[in-house]
């Protein structure tokens, strides 16, 4: 019988770690009206809590990629693991409106940094040369696929027993996840003695050495750098938007836009979940299609799409209609992170393998700045006109526009970067 080869254990050890930070970071959209009802606080604070999570995750993504460089991938897991939960922990004990901002705000938005922006790419990028872009792609779907899944769960605890059997659910598994980071996750394919998957010899994939200099030195020149190339502009700002269409405004705000229109908690979270379902074929075959097919395509009609299904929940939810409920759920989901594979790829294309981390760190800090400004401007909106209406047929708009972005960069033929 022939051994599976140690790639595809640290991809099924980093899967199941992407799942875990992703259901924290996720859950607060089921968290908002317990909050509120048990604290008293209103929703544009709790709002700003979790847009500052989403803001410090994504502009954290490019400085975990240069702590990567100098103290080594196992160990930023493990720091970073351990981050989420401690402030999983304190949140049994949080009572005021500040404590909610530190805990979920900035512990839980730094502690998800790593598992929710670069780590794909770099266990991809030193662990995979043959289907890196499938490998990319599985890893990616677990970003939204599992926590979208278990929100039900999570919704189930908290209106049978209350919100705190939810977060100690999601405190156990991030305990049981870091000790199964610890005893089986390599930094490289070289501690354990082996190549890449698909490597023929040591020349196809950059050594991995641990840099001495500065971390946040090396992110802000990578910074720099990025900031005078055209394509880096054309990504960054299609992330920005990727990111208010996608974790700012659905994943934070869809359950409570559901319920508005008097669809139940777990009604409304099994259809999160029915998204993730859909979100792992799509993004999985995303990763196929961009190992073979101009990239930018991909990205074009992805936004697209995405556009349109936005323009359509609000006419599903005035119908009452669990069916085209159901159907925007299928098809939104099969979007939901599709951009990412091909928007490594593109960026790989451009900045080259071993700069690749560090620049799409960046370009997630544009795709979290997006999430940010929709998780509090669709709190805000949903103040002033009392409907979350405005705000979904914005992030419609404004995918056709992300869209037309792609349209200025270069021919991409990914079978040029296949060794």
């Amino acid at each position: 019988m022939k051994r599976v080869h140690y790639s595809w254990v640290i991809l099924v050890v980093t899967f199941f770690a992407i799942i875990v930070a992703g259901i924290v970071r996720s859950s607060s959209g089921v968290f908002i009206e317990p909050f509120e009802a048990e604290f008293g606080w209103g929703r544009p604070v709790i709002s700003f809590a979790f847009a500052v999570c989403l803001f410090l995750y994504g502009f954290s993504g490019p400085f975990m990629a240069a702590f990567v460089e100098v103290f080594g991938l196992k160990r930023m897991m493990i720091y970073s693991m351990m981050t989420l939960a401690i402030g999983l922990a304190l949140t049994f004990v949080m009572q005021t409106e500040w404590q909610l901002i530190i805990i979920w705000g900035v512990m839980i938005g730094v502690g998800s940094g790593l598992f929710l922006t670069v780590l794909s790419t770099q266990v991809a990028n030193r662990w995979f040369v043959k289907q890196r872009g499938l490998a990319v792609g599985i890893l990616t779907a677990s970003t939204a696929t599992g926590q979208l899944i278990l929100l039900p769960v999570l919704a189930a605890l908290i209106e049978k027993y209350s919100w705190r059997y939810a977060t100690g659910l999601i405190f156990v598994l991030s305990v049981i996840m870091l000790i199964v980071i610890w005893l089986f996750m390599k930094n490289t394919p070289k501690e354990k003695g082996i190549l890449a998957f698909g490597q023929v010899d040591e020349s196809e994939v950059p050594v991995v050495e641990k840099a001495s200099r500065n971390p946040f030195k090396i992110a802000l020149q990578s910074l720099g750098e990025g900031l005078r190339v055209k394509e880096f502009w054309l990504l960054a700002g299609s992330f920005f938007i990727c990111g208010l269409s996608t974790t700012g405004l659905i994943g934070t705000h869809f359950i409570s836009y559901c319920i508005s229109f008097g669809i139940p908690l777990i009604t409304a979270s099994s259809l999160l979940a029915f998204m993730g379902i859909f979100d792992l074929i799509g993004t999985t075959l995303s990763g196929w299609l961009s190992d073979r097919f101009d990239n930018r395509w991909l990205l074009f009609w992805y936004y697209l799409l995405r556009g349109v299904s936005l323009l359509f929940l609000p006419f599903a939810l005035a119908q009452g209609s669990i069916t085209w409920l159901v159907i925007f759920s299928v098809f939104y989901g099969l979007d939901w992170i599709a951009t990412v594979p091909p928007t490594i790829g593109l960026t790989r294309r451009r900045f080259g393998i071993e700069k690749s981390a560090m620049m799409y760190g960046w370009i997630v800090a544009a795709h979290q700045v997006g999430a940010g400004v929709a998780a509090f401007g669709g709190g805000v909106l949903y103040n002033v006109f009392g409907t979350y209406n405005w705000a979904f047929l914005l992030a419609g708009g404004f995918c056709a526009l992300a869209s037309l972005f792609i349209i200025f960069m270069k021919k991409h033929n990914p079978r040029e970067e296949l060794a």
